[in-house]
């Protein structure tokens, strides 16, 4: 089913290798000292078609959004099932948003609400979302090289394939700045985890994303796991910089030399990662727009504001002005940070206990800020019709409000947003029964959801890469556009 509020939108047209590893932290750019395959040559079909968005920004809920707060109320449902929230008007007439959310409630001329995703890949799993996959795994804390790529890895793979000669490097802007960037830092992080996802699997490590560091703090420790704090911060690039007596110009002849004594390795086959991963040391080392990007000094205090002074709120801030720069694919994640002592503690979207509590302060008010400001930001910036926003979590959560308060794990219907460049605002597509239980009508995959993103880039989900044996793979993993909410 598609529902389609208010009017139509109108449409409108050289260090040694010793010296790079020790300039820092710079193993989380791609995985600079991560082994893994180097891309295969094998022939991959090009892209098809001209998208609306040149880039896109996920903001990604870690842990299980409970949609049915925020973006599918079901006020008529039974106590214990039904949201303590009311639902309220947005500018798009008969499209409802939760009382939470009254900002994002003036961007709904912009979004289309999917209500009917659902899968069967297990609880916190973030394959589904971030790649397509929709198979259980046997732990999600393990990331492995044979896994499909993520939608950042599968860009960036593609727009390297699609340059001359197959270029020499995963960055955009005349290679001043990555193409696939994770904020604000690994997923799991908070966990002490590694989670399975947002890596380039079987497309090489080469691929994987740029993960930020982040230094998270509150204003007061927390008394618990459901006693969470707005966690603050600003995400930072890993620590790079030219060891003592080093100036750029000695590091660039450096850097030729090293090149030349290469020449036998760059025969093999791990030539391109090695080569990507020795680029993208440089990238960190030299770049001053990649430095501009993260430099939050230079942000008034009103456009900070405007997002909201959080980790989350920054974060997304960074994402635009990445995007204003070229960068293709940026994840921006709500992390779940559990608690230390003496220090904070973020239960995130994992709301076992305490549901509503924790989304009247501080998920959703916060989440509210930073999704309003964005889509201001990139509006006044002239990006809204080249970005696409999606906001998507790995799972939602129960219909039924457990004896704590809470809402557990539940994946068998849960909604998503996309925003912006190459969606058609004011639309609904998909149903929940009326307890926002199971699926009603029009089934929607996350592969679907992939395959969506696809589309708005303009790329054919039916184009293949090559996995790990050299056998061609469908990027969209089986899903299929959402075409009726697309322009």
């Amino acid at each position: 089913m598609l529902t389609m509020f208010g009017s139509p939108r109108k449409c409108c047209d050289r260090l040694t290798r010793r010296e790079t590893l020790q300039a820092g932290s710079l193993s989380l750019l791609g995985g600079l000292l991560g082994g893994g395959r180097a891309g295969m040559a094998s022939p991959v079909q090009r892209p098809v078609g001209n998208g609306k968005a040149k880039s896109v920004i996920v903001l990604y809920l870690l842990g299980g959004a409970p949609t049915q707060d925020m973006c599918d109320l079901k006020p008529l449902a039974p106590d214990g099932i039904r949201s303590e929230f009311d639902p309220i008007a947005t500018n798009v007439p008969g499209m409802e948003l939760s009382d939470l959310l009254p900002k994002s409630a003036r961007w709904m001329h912009k979004t289309a609400i999917v209500r009917s995703v659902n899968h069967k890949a297990g609880c916190h799993n973030p394959m589904p979302s971030l790649t397509g996959y929709p198979e259980p795994l046997p732990s999600i804390g393990v990331v492995q090289d044979h896994l499909p790529p993520s939608i950042g890895s599968v860009c960036d793979y593609l727009s390297h394939q699609a340059r001359p000669n197959g270029g020499e490097t995963h960055t955009s802007n005349a290679g001043q700045l990555p193409a696939y960037v994770h904020m604000p830092c690994m997923l799991g992080w908070g966990q002490h985890i590694r989670r399975a996802g947002p890596y380039a699997g079987f497309l090489g490590r080469q691929y994987d994303p740029l993960f930020t560091e982040c230094e998270p703090t509150s204003d007061r420790p927390s008394a618990g796991v459901y006693d969470p704090q707005v966690v603050k911060g600003v995400p930072r690039l890993p620590t790079a910089k030219l060891p003592a007596g080093i100036s750029l110009d000695r590091l660039n002849l450096r850097r030729s030399l090293t090149r030349q004594f290469d020449d036998q390795l760059r025969q093999t086959e791990a030539r391109e990662e090695f080569v990507r991963s020795q680029d993208g040391a440089m990238t960190l080392l030299t770049s001053p727009a990649i430095r501009d990007a993260f430099d939050m000094e230079k942000v008034s205090p009103k456009l900070q504001e405007q997002y909201g002074k959080t980790l989350f709120g920054s974060s997304a801030l960074v994402a635009r002005k990445l995007v204003q720069e070229g960068v293709k694919f940026v994840n921006v994640t709500w992390d779940i940070f559990w608690t230390r002592p003496g220090k904070l503690d973020g239960a995130g979207w994992d709301t076992h206990q305490k549901n509503a509590p924790i989304l009247r302060n501080p998920l959703l008010p916060n989440f509210d800020q930073t999704f309003s400001g964005l889509m201001q930001d990139l509006s006044d910036t002239g990006l809204l019709d080249e970005t696409l926003v999606v906001v998507m979590s790995d799972m939602g959560r129960t219909p039924k409000v457990n004896k704590n308060g809470g809402r557990d794990h539940w994946t068998f219907c849960y909604s998503v947003m996309l925003a912006g460049a190459g969606i058609q605002g004011g639309t609904v597509y998909g149903a929940s029964d009326g307890q926002a239980a199971y699926v009603k009508d029009n089934p929607v995959s996350p592969a679907d959801i992939n395959a969506t993103i696809y589309r708005c880039l303009g790329i054919d989900p039916e184009v293949t890469v090559p996995d790990s044996s050299g056998q061609p793979v469908r990027i969209s993993m089986g899903g299929r556009s959402i075409d009726e909410i697309l322009v």
